[in-house]
């Protein structure tokens, strides 16, 4: 039994993943954040978690007395130098309590790599680590296209090849959700209410090579709601803009990297609508919903990895 904790910006998450049968039980808690507000600020973050993390392991375990053989945590956003928000310290701080406790090995790990070992554990593909693979990685901080290769050390090794310029998908998305009167975090609220639209667009994604442009996605619906429209369409016209931006980003990346596997994760990626084109056009691989947004299921994975190496 391997046990994964992430304390991400937005969510406070523990996973056990039970080696023997291939499956994964998770808790995971929202972080509070003020109707109307877009976020959080690190300090109110960092407290959240403290007040959290107790509970949702608590809920993990149950009355379950569970061996745990090695514990993998988030330590930071990404596997790149320099990268670092404080939220993961709670994270990082409890996780070298038990281990110390437990005397039981601890691996550290990047938020990124979880989403991505996620959402191959959750879509059955775990054989493509150890292969090359191009994954997405969309979410509120991070709107990302990653070449993956083996690495012994790392188990899954990013390399950045394309991104957005300006603004994340996550934050387009949850700036327009709030626009329409929206909890935050914004994108299964938006997902609903851009189903109920019957409206067509024909977007154009702005791209400068495999770099995409989001910036104009906010300004568009903030028009379109000053003109009256329905706020279903708008809804919709945000997530087909954010679908197209993706489509463009795909496309340059399969002209210079050839068929790749792809591998789409991170909250954004659980909206049915953008996965729906993405799979027909792409066959892209896709995690469950609940292994798209944060949580710590791909950390006590890639811990159950790292323990043979």
């Amino acid at each position: 039994m391997f046990l994964g904790i992430d304390t991400s910006n937005y969510t406070t998450s523990a996973a056990l993943y039970d080696e023997e049968k291939g499956e994964v039980i998770q808790q995971k808690k929202l972080l509070p954040v003020k109707e109307g507000e877009l976020g959080l600020r690190q300090s109110d973050a960092v407290f959240a978690h403290v007040k959290q993390l107790g509970e949702i392991v608590s809920e993990l375990f149950g009355e379950n007395k569970y061996c745990i053989d090695a514990i993998g945590v988030s330590t930071r956003p990404r596997d790149i130098e320099g990268s670092y928000m404080p939220c993961f310290l709670v994270g990082d701080m409890v996780t070298e309590t038990l281990s110390a406790v437990l005397s039981v090995p601890r691996y550290e790990f990047s938020h990124q790599q979880g989403h991505i070992a996620a959402a191959l554990f959750s879509a059955k593909r775990l054989d493509l680590i150890g292969e090359k693979f191009i994954a997405f990685h969309l979410s509120g901080g991070t709107t990302e296209a990653l070449l993956v290769t083996p690495d012994d050390k790392r188990i899954i090794k990013c390399e950045k090849i394309a991104g957005s310029a300006d603004l994340k998908a996550g934050q387009a998305v949850d700036r327009v959700g709030v626009m329409l009167g929206l909890p935050f975090p914004a994108g299964k609220h938006l997902e609903e209410l851009a189903l109920k639209s019957t409206a067509k667009f024909k977007i154009k994604p702005t791209m400068k090579g495999a770099e995409c442009c989001l910036s104009g996605i906010e300004n568009k619906c903030r028009k379109m709601l000053d003109s009256g429209d329905k706020p279903e369409d708008i809804a919709l016209f945000c997530l087909k803009s954010v679908e197209a931006a993706l489509c463009g980003m795909t496309d340059a990346l399969i002209s210079e990297y050839g068929n790749l596997p792809l591998i789409y994760a991170g909250g954004v990626m659980s909206d049915k609508i953008i996965r729906k084109t993405i799979e027909e056009k792409y066959s892209g691989i896709f995690a469950l919903p609940e292994f798209s947004s944060d949580n710590a299921a791909g950390t006590a994975v890639l811990t159950s990895i790292a323990s043979k190496k």
